[in-house]
């Protein structure tokens, strides 16, 4: 065994070598992403916080009841956005919020037209998917580290974080839906003379709409997962009171931010949730 050691492949040291190489030759594409993801965030985070916390409570409220057309759904967003303003985590739920809603954003945006090309190749998936499983897998402060060393302290890396973390379940679902449309559906297309991009636009989304809907769901689960790691590198939002709670053992003070990311998450599942048939 100690000649197998001996010889040890310098897996980290390469690691290193190439982080060190980004950050002395590629410091302004990622001065960049970070101005550019930073702005996202801020300008969520402008939206949530500049209205009074009772007329986003009033927001979402109505905005539940417009898209669920239930008084149930839309009473318990009231009831739990009010219960968080009244343990005093709005600020930190908002901002949250925003790091949930950007990293959604840049999940699905890229996610969604890699499970696509994913489903029509299916050796490119096959190349991809152990890509994926690896991004969920590997340890998060294994890709902290760099993430943390290439943007700093903040926002941007808890983002990158999270979207390594969460975006392979929008690919993986959308390749999913895609992949499994009814080639009876697809042969009734092609006979009408539609083309491959009208087969994808008015077959193939549509009806792997409930899968995709599934990622975008899970896409926040998991973001939602991942705040207390985000706030290790001085992310904002409830994951930083959690993280006070546990280093002072505040079991009172951890409770509290817990039950505001527990209200969150059901929320935000029950809102973008599709059921049965695929209609709201």
């Amino acid at each position: 065994m100690e000649w197998l050691t001996e010889h040890k492949i310098p897996i980290g040291k390469w690691a290193k070598a190439g982080v060190d190489w980004l950050t002395d030759n590629a410091y302004w594409l990622f001065d960049g992403i970070s101005a550019f993801l930073l702005s996202i965030i801020d300008g969520i985070l402008w939206l949530l916080q500049a209205p009074h916390p009772l007329v986003m409570v009033a927001l979402f409220t109505g905005l539940a009841y417009f898209v669920h057309r239930t008084f149930t759904f839309a009473a318990l967003v009231a009831i739990s956005l009010l219960l968080i303003i009244n343990q005093g985590y709005w600020e930190e739920t908002t901002e949250t919020l925003a790091l949930v809603m950007a990293a959604t954003l840049v999940c699905m945006v890229i996610g969604v037209p890699v499970g696509v090309v994913a489903a029509h190749n299916p050796r490119f998936y096959a190349f991809l998917r152990p890509i994926l499983d690896l991004m969920q897998t590997l340890p998060t402060f294994v890709y902290l580290i760099p993430a943390l060393i290439l943007f700093g302290l903040g926002m941007v890396p808890g983002l990158i974080a999270t979207v390594i973390f969460a975006i392979p379940a929008p690919i993986r679902l959308t390749q999913l839906g895609v992949s499994s449309t009814p080639q009876a559906l697809l042969e009734a297309g092609q006979a009408f003379g539609a083309t491959k991009s009208q087969l994808l636009w008015k077959i193939e989304l549509p009806y792997a709409l409930p899968q995709i809907m599934a990622g975008l769901t899970q896409t926040i689960m998991l973001s939602l997962s991942m705040v207390v790691i985000a706030a290790l590198v001085a992310a904002d939002g409830l994951g930083v009171p959690v993280l006070r709670a546990l280093n002072t053992a505040n079991v009172a003070l951890g409770f509290e931010a817990g039950v505001c990311i527990v209200l969150i998450a059901i929320v935000l599942d029950r809102f973008f949730r599709v059921p049965a048939g695929g209609k709201k």
